[in-house]
């Protein structure tokens, strides 16, 4: 399984007195669902940037498999809060756009589209205009677009971001079925506490000016998902408001939005 390493990197735009990041190291691997959450100005969507190839860092290294990530590839798949489809083409085509493009032929390519369309519950809107589909729709569509190529890892750019909290919620548990389905390693950055708490395995906690990591907890909610327990009940258990207020704390304190002492939580 793929393992994506990030050490040491330090980002900076031209002409910024100062990094947008510094010092950022982790690494994700198989069966994780990687979770970055901060404030604005913590660099999130930078980092991810950086992992997808769109950007490179000026200190430090980003690797995929002991190979430097240099610009976007296949073997990295990014879904976009912008869904970003082409409206010229059915959801079944859009899907399978990327193959295309690689050369593959119609058949395959088609075949696959199916595939992902019954993984990401669209079965039977192959043909559907991609105007006629509801944002929730239009997402599901976007991830089975960023899953077609194969990739090694899967890059999520604040994916339900723009969804009411009623599809929010759906699509969370919809994201943990196909993670549990392909195994992919999955990097998610979201400003949303109680979406990061519930869909990481592992949450990194990013402070502002420049962006850094503060602290990294494991949690063990996405699995008690997998493992068949449903979204409300864990998210009324009293370990997940716990800790959710836990993470709430640690993000306003790195913000300066709040004046407390430092609370501990087990890791979960």
């Amino acid at each position: 399984m793929a393992v994506l390493t990030v050490e040491h990197v330090q980002a900076q735009y031209a002409g910024a007195q100062h990094p947008v990041l510094q010092d950022v190291s982790f690494q994700l691997g198989s069966e994780q669902l990687m979770v970055a959450l901060g404030a604005s100005g913590s660099g999130k969507t930078t980092l991810l940037n950086l992992i997808a190839g769109f950007t490179h860092p000026q200190l430090g290294s980003i690797k995929l498999d002991g190979e430097e990530v240099l610009a976007p590839s296949r073997d990295r798949g990014v879904v976009f809060q912008d869904d970003v489809l082409l409206p010229w083409q059915n959801v079944q085509d859009n899907i399978a756009f990327g193959l295309e493009l690689a050369g593959i032929d119609k058949s395959t390519r088609l075949s696959k589209a199916q595939e992902l369309l019954n993984l990401v519950n669209l079965d039977g809107f192959g043909q559907r205009h991609i105007w006629e589909l509801s944002g929730g729709q239009r997402q599901r569509v976007g991830l089975a677009r960023a899953l077609a190529s194969d990739p090694k890892i899967l890059l999520m750019d604040e994916p339900f971001g723009a969804l009411d909290a009623f599809i929010r919620e759906q699509m969370q548990c919809l994201l943990l079925d196909v993670w549990k389905s392909t195994a992919k390693p999955t990097f998610l950055i979201t400003h949303d506490i109680e979406e990061a708490v519930f869909l990481a395995t592992d949450l990194i906690i990013l402070a502002p000016n420049p962006g850094r990591i503060v602290e990294k907890l494991e949690l063990d909610f996405a699995k008690r998902y997998a493992n068949g327990e449903s979204a409300r009940s864990i998210k009324s258990d009293p370990k997940f408001i716990e800790t959710r207020e836990y993470v709430l704390n640690r993000v306003f304190i790195q913000n300066g939005q709040l004046n407390i002492q430092d609370q501990h939580v087990e890791q979960v």
